[in-house]
């Protein structure tokens, strides 16, 4: 009697997959006409898709943001939703660093941070830049950069403070310029950033190459160097790719610049 049912229920389950399969009217068909939208709801999908296309890193290389994506890149950043993606990336990120095993006890455990939209925030920069509209400047911004006032991400400090608790070895991995080391010291420490193990910063002769060899070159020696690269932690794809990837990777939202 068993076998009979059996053979019934994988009977009934073959016929209903394989009509599912067979039946045109199973397959998902868009309308042929979308629903009427106003200019504002037309520019409001087009840059939502645009800023989904650059956080995946999808876009070809990009120089601005699109023009008509000012006010949406505007109010995304000074808004709620730009606040709630950084708190995920580093609630997620303070989850994976609290799961490594740390029984190796040599101290060789190391979590590697990118600072200028990581763990510093250039929103009062960019305030004054567009948002992203205009062309990056690169004497602009290190003006801004010698204030050294740039406030601190509140979520990255949260996941900086669990990383240094939890006992990483901390490597501050930046862009910045060899020439504002003690300006950019000055700016962590006042804005809650301690204890780090390294600051590393671009040499002169450095100051040319793509930021994504760069940013291998220094994991790289850090691997020959015996640590373990756990975690990475930045707003730019070139922060995480490359060589000596880290064990987990964490990309912190930045619609305003792309750097490659």
């Amino acid at each position: 009697m068993m076998i009979h049912v059996i053979f019934l229920v994988v009977s009934l389950f073959s016929s209903a997959f394989s009509g599912e399969l067979s039946d045109p009217s199973s397959i998902i068909k868009y309308p042929s006409e979308e629903p009427k939208r106003d200019d504002g709801d037309e520019v409001n999908l087009h840059c939502t898709s645009w800023r989904f296309a650059a956080e995946t890193n999808n876009l070809a290389p990009w120089s601005t943001i699109p023009a008509e994506c000012a006010d949406y890149v505007k109010d995304y950043v000074l808004g709620k939703a730009y606040v709630a993606d950084l708190e995920r990336v580093s609630e997620e990120a303070s989850v994976f660093a609290s799961t490594v095993d740390f029984s190796a006890g040599d101290g060789k455990d190391a979590w590697i941070f990118d600072i200028d939209e990581t763990l510093l925030s250039n929103l009062p920069y960019y305030i004054d830049h567009g948002f992203g509209l205009e062309l990056f400047d690169h004497s602009e911004f290190d003006k801004w950069v010698e204030r050294g006032v740039a406030p601190a991400i509140a979520p990255s400090l949260k996941l900086y403070q669990r990383v240094v608790d939890l006992g990483y070895r901390v490597f501050l991995l930046t862009g910045r310029k060899e020439s504002h080391r003690l300006v950019t010291v000055e700016n962590l420490i006042n804005a809650g950033f301690q204890n780090w193990d390294k600051l590393i910063l671009r040499s002169p002769d450095e100051q040319h190459k793509m930021a994504t060899l760069y940013k291998s070159e220094k994991r790289d020696e850090m691997v020959k160097e015996g640590f373990r690269l756990r975690g990475n932690s930045g707003d730019q794809w070139s922060d995480l790719l490359g060589s000596s990837m880290s064990q987990r990777s964490f990309k912190l939202a930045n619609p305003m610049y792309y750097i490659p």
